[in-house]
């Protein structure tokens, strides 16, 4: 039986704040506000809908950039009245290029505001030059390089994706793909296969060959990440060690 929208409490503008969290990481990434569609939509499609109260519309998370959140965990608090969500966040949550929402750091002492994290898209690629609008000025040193939608799709937001859908493969086992296979088999397999293609790139690369090498480094990526997802150890994990690596 499914869960009766009903029970939840919604203001008297037939609306409820949802706060979005990283199921990994814990962070969290933004907060909107639901409307009882929205809500529906959102337990039945398996991904974040929300209503824009500037718009007066329902909209689906990721519809123009493709940063859709998948939804993983769906809570509401003793009262009824406030959803925690928590999501596999595929590239940025935030329309500014931000991962999460929560990018402006205030100081407490003496009330200056700074942007903390790095742009992972650039806003006006996506959504059109002027699209968003009253983003405060901050200092050239507080900016990281923006990467372009292109950039983004080819650096580490193609392996987030990837990551995200062989989760998902992991968790709901579809039958016919590879990732299912590897999954049924188990450890021994996963790491057989990571092996293998560990072989085929020093292969490659002494027999110099420049495509054989791209294209079995992109093997090895795909068969650790499903040998991450086996141990359940998130991308992110991995990529916070790199940094911290960098000190």
């Amino acid at each position: 039986m499914g869960f009766n929208v009903k029970k939840l409490k919604f203001d008297k503008d037939g609306l409820i704040p949802a706060i979005i969290q990283d199921t990994h990481t814990h962070e969290v990434l933004m907060v909107a506000w639901m409307n009882r569609e929205a809500v529906e939509k959102t337990l039945t499609t398996g991904e974040t809908w929300f209503w824009s109260r500037s718009r007066r519309k329902l909209w689906h998370k990721g519809e123009t950039s493709g940063h859709v959140q998948q939804v993983d965990e769906v809570y509401h608090d003793c009262d009824a009245d406030t959803l925690l969500i928590r999501i596999n966040q595929v590239g940025a949550a935030c329309h500014e290029g931000y991962r999460t929402c929560f990018h402006y750091r205030i100081d407490p002492v003496g009330g200056g505001v700074a942007v903390v994290g790095e742009l992972a898209f650039d806003p006006d690629r996506v959504y059109g030059p002027g699209a968003v609008k009253d983003v405060p000025t901050v200092p050239k040193q507080s900016r990281k390089r923006v990467l372009t939608e292109e950039e983004f799709q080819t650096t580490c937001g193609v392996l987030e994706m990837l990551y995200s859908l062989i989760q998902d493969r992991k968790e709901k086992r579809p039958a016919g793909t590879y990732t299912t296979y590897l999954f049924d088999k188990g450890l021994d397999k996963i790491l057989k296969k990571v092996g293998e293609e560990t072989t085929e790139v020093i292969v490659g690369a002494k027999n110099n060959q420049r495509q054989e090498v791209i294209h079995e480094v992109a093997d090895l990526f795909y068969h650790v990440l499903v040998l991450l997802a086996e141990k359940n150890v998130h991308l992110d994990d991995v990529l916070r060690e790199l940094q911290s690596r960098r000190k």
